[in-house]
This record gives C-alpha cells, sequence and structure tokens, in this order.
C-alpha cells in the first residue's frame, strides 16, 4: 500500500512481453518505499511476461548461462498470477494520434493534437517518475510508438527522472521534438542491450507466432549515434552490471541490472542523485 504523500510512478510495459526481472527488480524497490505505481500499456491490454524470463533453466545464448534465478521466477510468477498488472492506462485512448499531413484540414487537426497533448502533460504532472520496461516486447509496440515518445517528452520538459532498461531504452533514443528531430539523449551518456547480448536468433514475442533472428536494429548502434559526438554509449561489457545515470535519464543495461535500476531510480527522487557509472 503507497504511503501518504508517497512517490507516484509511471511504468510502461509492451504488450508483446517484458522480462520478469525488468520489472521486478525496480518494482522492489519501490514497493519497499511505499510508492504509488501505475501501469500503461500500448492499447490497454494487459501485459505478461515472457516465459524464458519465468524460468530458470532456460539458458541465455550469449551468455551461455541462466539469468533468471528461482526467487525471481517466483516473484514475476507471482506478478503474473495477481491481478495487479490487471486494467492498464490505455495509451492510445489517453493520447491522440499525430495526424497526416495529407489529412483533411490539416492545421486545425495539428492545433486540436497539440491542446490534447498539452493536457494529457498537466495529468502527468501527477507522476514523480517514468519507467519503460525492457524485453524483447519493447521493439514491436514501443519504440516507435509516438505517443510513447509524447509522454517521454512530457516528463522531460517537467524536469522528472526518465527510466529504461534494455530494449525500453530504444523509445529514449527515438523520442525528440519534431521542429529540431534531434533525439533527447543527444549529449547524454547511457547504457542498454549491448552488442554482444543480442541472440544471433530465436528473438520471440508474445501474441504472435513471428519469431525472427536477430534484433532488427542493434540497440548499441542506435544509441551511439543518439547520444551523437558530445555523450556516450557505455556498455560495460565484461562487468556485471551497468547502470547509468545521467540526470534526467537513468538506464540499466539488461537484466542483471535490473535491482541496481530501481535502486537508483530511488536515490534520484530521495537523494537527488544525478550522476553514477561514468
Amino acid at each position: 500500500m503507497a504511503r501518504r504523500n508517497a512517490k507516484k510512478i509511471l511504468v510502461i510495459l509492451s504488450e508483446y512481453g517484458y522480462w520478469g526481472e525488468e520489472l521486478i527488480g525496480p518494482l522492489h524497490h519501490f514497493d519497499q518505499r511505499g510508492y504509488d505505481v501505475e501501469f500503461a500499456t500500448p492499447t490497454g491490454k494487459r501485459a505478461h511476461a515472457l516465459p524464458p524470463s519465468m524460468d530458470p533453466s532456460y539458458v541465455d545464448p550469449p551468455l551461455g548461462r541462466s539469468v533468471t534465478s528461482e526467487e525471481v521466477a517466483k516473484l514475476t510468477r507471482r506478478v503474473e498470477e495477481s491481478d495487479r498488472l490487471d486494467d492498464p492506462i490505455d495509451i492510445s485512448r489517453w493520447l491522440p494520434e499525430r495526424p497526416y499531413t495529407s489529412d483533411d484540414d490539416y492545421l486545425r487537426r495539428l492545433e486540436a493534437y497539440h491542446r490534447a497533448v498539452d493536457t494529457v502533460a498537466a495529468e502527468l504532472e501527477e507522476y514523480d517518475a517514468l519507467l519503460i520496461v525492457g524485453g524483447s516486447g519493447p521493439i514491436v509496440d514501443l519504440a516507435n510508438n509516438e505517443r510513447v515518445h509524447e509522454i517521454i517528452l512530457a516528463f522531460l520538459r517537467a524536469d522528472k527522472p526518465i527510466a529504461g532498461e534494455c530494449y525500453g531504452v530504444a523509445p529514449l533514443a527515438f523520442a525528440r521534438d519534431w521542429e529540431d528531430r534531434a533525439s533527447i539523449i543527444r549529449g547524454k551518456r547511457v547504457t542498454g542491450h549491448c552488442k554482444e547480448y543480442d541472440y544471433k536468433d530465436g528473438t520471440g514475442f508474445l501474441g504472435t507466432d513471428f519469431v525472427m533472428g536477430p534484433p532488427p536494429y542493434p540497440l548499441e548502434y542506435i544509441l551511439r549515434d543518439a547520444t551523437g559526438p558530445d555523450g556516450a554509449y557505455i556498455g560495460n561489457f565484461g562487468k556485471e552490471t551497468s547502470v547509468i545515470v545521467d540526470y534526467p535519464f537513468i538506464t540499466g543495461r539488461s537484466t542483471p541490472d535490473s535491482y541496481l535500476t530501481g535502486e537508483k531510480i530511488v536515490e534520484v527522487l530521495e537523494n537527488g542523485l544525478r550522476r553514477f557509472g561514468w
């Protein structure tokens, strides 16, 4: 139960599968402090954990070992079997879709769009931080989701913490103001799923029979380009954990970084942490 005057966190989950620990890790720290946590998905469908993330016997191919402990698998199943993720906020109903330039009465539609986005930005003021959970699912419905981008931009303009894990960092690279089209992480230090961790095959998603080989883009390359010459992608390959805080961004490389990501979000909110990991 949330404490009186507790922090409020908005957590965005993919409908095509999130990685269990990447939710469980931050949630552990949020719950420990009595934070109020609300969930949102692209179309309001309930999010589910990817089956391998609940299976301690699953061997992650790039690492050649299991990345899910019995305890984390148990905690993930507990959340899956509860009603906690039921009835998430429907982002498609919450935010409008930007009109096409070919639409009739484009100018009036665009003005209406901006009015609606401003309304949502005002509603987002009740939240203290944003977290985008990783897994393969975000590749499908979060990375290039303009409604998700508008939520990210609203937090950025309000100078509030924005966190992403693994492929949940991708929307941060693609979120950008339409005036200059530069990524919001340009000039920043971030981490995310490094090239060495990419699967060669078997990248799967929930809700579809489609299973692809490697991910459609190497996230590391996207992040290196998006941060530009004055920023940096920091993969820390060969080190057990990689979490980077370059305020307002908190980014976690992959599954083993989930608990540390949650810890750093709390430190940003409660202790004013502005830099970590670089």
